[in-house]
């Protein structure tokens, strides 16, 4: 994912396959795994010198690469930073794990569930009296992972063009995760966020930042924490603010999360985004990966794009100047050309006539 929000945002990224493809998962066609959007590719069997040296000639002219093995891995196999530095001094090395690359753990098979675990994330999410609820993997692998490498790639490129010199990324999922959780920490170590699950104010533990179901069985989601906003949310619904009692009381919220799902039950989820869209209530919908992208907030916005008939998210931020071209969808590894770019037609050709490619 690291690689296809880069790619996203206009960086030229050349995707390096197993010579043998190892699928993970339920097979699907290559057209349905999206995060491979936008690069090309070639398949190398890296155990092999000249495979290896191949990618030492792309890394002389790369300004980054990422590398998502174990630890130690790629050192083995002759592309570790000290080979790769002493081909392009400038390069940024971006290194992709779950525990990083020193630790206890370090060498250790995991995945998302266990990263957030043991970053104290897990353990906040879910129902009062219930166990820790997966939040997918948006936590781990794609917020604390794939965005914090590229945010220190990133970092890493700007600060390279300055001193002339890279540097490894040590991106560990673990540690983005943590990252994620300061402001939790913080108010933990203030003594105003409880340890139990679904207790405090953005856990589900607060009436007025909850989802409730609707008469058609269908959900919709409030989050007004706001005074202001609380009042309009009341207003709108017609609560009477004294049955309610002072907002910020919890004594006072689970006689107020029965008047608000009493509420809500009173009408379909239709019904009620015509009443509180656009309103400063802090209403949406709970909508479903098939709804979404039909919403009109997201269809005037563009906020999902069609590739190769696929509906999927666009491009993410937005620029105002320098607007990334339309996706490409995924592609099998075509040698000549993923390296059109990146050598002369001669050199592709000694290529193809060693076997490299």
């Amino acid at each position: 994912m690291c690689a296809m929000l880069l790619a996203d945002l206009g960086a030229t990224v050349l995707r390096i396959d197993r010579a043998q493809a190892v699928e993970l998962g339920s097979p699907r066609p290559l057209k349905f795994n999206l995060l491979l959007r936008n690069r090309h590719a070639i398949a190398l069997d890296l155990k092999k010198a000249d495979a290896v040296n191949l990618v030492l000639n792309l890394v002389e002219r790369a300004d980054a690469l990422i590398e998502g093995f174990r630890p130690g891995v790629t050192e083995r196999l002759g592309l570790g930073p000290r080979e790769c530095h002493s081909r392009n001094p400038r390069l940024v090395y971006g290194r992709m794990t779950g525990w990083g690359q020193s630790g206890p753990l370090a060498t250790s098979a995991a995945h998302d569930l266990n990263y957030i675990s043991l970053a104290g994330a897990l353990h906040s999410i879910g129902r009062a009296g219930g166990p820790p609820v997966p939040p997918l993997n948006l936590l781990g692998d794609y917020a604390g992972g794939s965005l914090y490498l590229a945010l220190g790639l990133l970092a890493g490129i700007i600060e390279a063009k300055r001193s002339g010199e890279g540097q490894v990324v040590d991106a560990a999922i673990v540690d983005g995760t943590a990252s994620l959780m300061t402001s939790a920490f913080g108010v933990h170590a203030a003594g105003l966020f409880n340890l139990e699950r679904g207790t405090n104010m953005l856990d589900s533990g607060a009436y007025f930042y909850e989802v409730y179901q609707c008469s058609d069985g269908k959900w919709v989601s409030v989050a007004a924490i706001e005074g202001r906003f609380h009042a309009e949310l009341l207003r709108l619904l017609a609560i009477d603010p004294q049955a309610i009692g002072e907002q910020g009381n919890k004594a006072n919220w689970p006689k107020a999360r029965e008047l608000f799902a009493a509420k809500f039950r009173t009408r379909t989820r239709d019904e009620w985004c015509a009443l509180l869209e656009g309103t400063d209530a802090c209403f949406a919908p709970v909508l479903s990966l098939a709804e979404a992208p039909a919403h009109a907030h997201h269809a005037m916005r563009g906020t999902f794009i069609t590739v190769d008939d696929i509906v999927q998210p666009a491009p993410a931020p937005r620029f105002s100047r320098t607007v990334p071209p339309h996706p490409t969808p995924p592609e099998k590894p075509d040698p000549r050309a993923a390296l059109a770019g990146w050598m002369t037609v001669a050199e592709i050709d000694a290529l193809a006539a060693s076997g490299t490619i």
